[in-house]
């Protein structure tokens, strides 16, 4: 284990927010993915974000952010549900490497929405993974606008409060002023992150 970052999770908003734009307009900076960072970080990590994300394989945060070994603690699963292990892993990233910022990652055209989508629409029983977007699919279902749309923006935002919410660790970290907690969604047309 290394030092905790010297960051405010403001600051480390702001980093991700200019990766990505670095990203989306096709210059990106690729950094800390040299020789010398791989060694410093043998030691031990410090990243500066927890990203929960999708495990699409179009969407990897470090390259989405433009960022390199050791600035991302990065948790993937289909659909970035705030399941347990989503939560203990954030747990781990804030309370023991010191990480200020958690981010839930949605993207558009996301797969395990569209099959809880469609599954709704057909009036089938969810369950499995399908099981966790019940509450996303029945809000986006109040709403105008694209169910697919609206059910990905709904799963992020839900995900981002369950894991605000859950447990000590992370609500005790949010109270001190220690941690901030964002939902967003990746449009993979334009390779822009929108902070929901």
């Amino acid at each position: 284990m290394s030092a905790k970052p010297q960051i405010t999770s403001q600051a480390a908003l702001q980093q991700l927010q200019e990766g990505n734009r670095r990203f989306a307009a096709g210059t990106p900076l690729h950094p800390h993915q040299d020789e010398t960072t791989r060694q410093r970080l043998i030691s031990g990590q410090s990243p500066f974000a927890v990203v929960v994300g999708c495990s699409d394989s179009r969407i990897p945060p470090e390259i989405l952010f433009d960022q390199g070994l050791g600035d991302l603690f990065v948790v993937r699963a289909a659909g970035n549900p705030a399941c347990d292990m989503a939560q203990w892993s954030a747990e781990y990233a804030v309370d023991h490497l010191g990480a200020p910022l958690l981010v839930v990652l949605g993207h558009s055209g996301c797969g395990a929405l569209t099959a809880a989508v469609q599954n709704a629409a057909a009036g089938q029983p969810a369950s499995g993974l399908l099981a966790l977007f019940d509450s996303a699919v029945r809000e986006a279902q109040t709403r105008s606008g694209d169910l697919l749309e609206n059910a990905i923006e709904c799963e992020a935002c839900q995900a981002a409060q369950q894991l605000a919410e859950s447990g000590t660790i992370l609500p005790a970290a949010i109270q001190a002023g220690k941690l901030l907690v964002k939902a967003a969604i990746y449009h993979q047309d334009s390779g822009l992150v929108e902070w929901l």
